[in-house]
């Protein structure tokens, strides 16, 4: 069996965000998972967790931001790599069953654009307002996702995935009330804004070319359409290419590995399950994560209110749930 999602989800979200019954056979390094909606939930969720870390390491790689943008998707690829070689290794030992939709190049192109504009901005926001404002504003990006889904992926939106992104979002809001100590400001809110209308766009550009290839590859040939577009803007923007310690080097190990490889390698196996708009509203987790690592690691203190913000957060989300997975063959 191979990974092939047939835009099934425009029957999907007539129910939650998925269709069928039955598993989902996904590729996944070198063999292939039975992949249940539960189950891509909780990598899910997991992947936001390592893009919420990001910003610690931004705020310590010792280079700009457009700079370490560019690091962060250059020092994920011998990781990915190495994951495109094995899926692409364990489909050559499978027998082809079905025959196999051709990759999305125009999709896969417009999610390494896409991500490039939304790395350029948020880490922007980054150093321009706190941790957990950037965040905020990056994880607008359900709504973008929510407005542009069926006219441009074919994808409806379930009243269970609105109603979910009603409470998420004040949730959200919540989650950033007294957190920046007024440190914040609003060019850098500005950035976040900007930034969540990229990241939508990468769900749905992402989502789209994820119906013709593994997770691993789609990852891989997007990111190094980004790394092609933040080299130039990172040589002509910020004063430093290079790290000026080891500490730095390390950080920006860190945020290819950790962030990208990590984080939007799992976000990739999710979109081959899940609905654009389910998985984005999952998301907003990230600003929860951190918010947490926020405090952890920069002071940003948490208070009541962020606490009673991230519980609703966590409510919206398990209220849009998907109830179904996709049977694919």
């Amino acid at each position: 069996m191979s990974l092939e999602f047939e835009d099934a989800t425009r029957e999907a979200e007539a129910g939650p965000a998925l269709t069928a019954q039955g598993p989902v056979i996904v590729e996944t390094l070198a063999t292939p998972l039975v992949l249940s909606a539960g189950m891509a939930v909780v990598l899910l969720i997991l992947g936001a967790a390592c893009m919420a870390i990001s910003p610690v390491f931004v705020r310590n790689a010792d280079v700009g931001s457009f700079t370490s943008a560019f690091w962060r998707a250059l020092t994920s690829l011998p990781l990915l790599a190495l994951w495109a070689g094995l899926e692409l290794r364990a489909a050559r030992r499978r027998p082809a069953k079905a025959p196999k939709k051709p990759l999305d190049h125009r999709a896969v192109v417009l999610a390494g654009v896409f991500f490039a504009g939304d790395l350029a901005f948020w880490h922007l926001a980054i150093m321009h307002t706190t941790i957990a404002n950037a965040t905020f504003f990056a994880c607008l990006a359900p709504l973008w996702v929510a407005l542009l889904s069926q006219v441009t992926i074919g994808e409806s939106v379930s009243k269970r995935t609105f109603g979910g992104l009603a409470v998420c979002v004040p949730g959200a809001a919540l989650l950033i009330v007294h957190s920046d100590g007024g440190t914040g400001s609003p060019l850098g809110d500005v950035f976040g804004l900007i930034t969540s209308l990229f990241f939508g766009l990468y769900f749905l550009a992402m989502r789209r070319a994820r119906g013709g290839s593994g997770a691993g590859t789609t990852t891989l040939l997007s990111t190094v359409i980004t790394v092609a577009v933040l080299f130039p803007v990172a040589l002509v923007s910020d004063d430093a290419l290079l790290p000026h310690s080891l500490s730095g080097a390390l950080n920006l190990a860190a945020l290819g590995i950790v962030s990208h490889a990590g984080g939007q390698g799992l976000l990739s196996v999710a979109l081959g399950v899940l609905s654009a708009a389910f998985s984005s509203l999952v998301i907003f987790i990230e600003a929860v994560a951190a918010a947490a690592f926020g405090w952890i690691f920069a002071g940003e203190a948490l208070g009541p209110t962020q606490i009673v913000g991230g519980s609703l957060i966590l409510l919206g989300i398990f209220f849009a749930r998907p109830r179904r997975v996709a049977t694919v063959s």
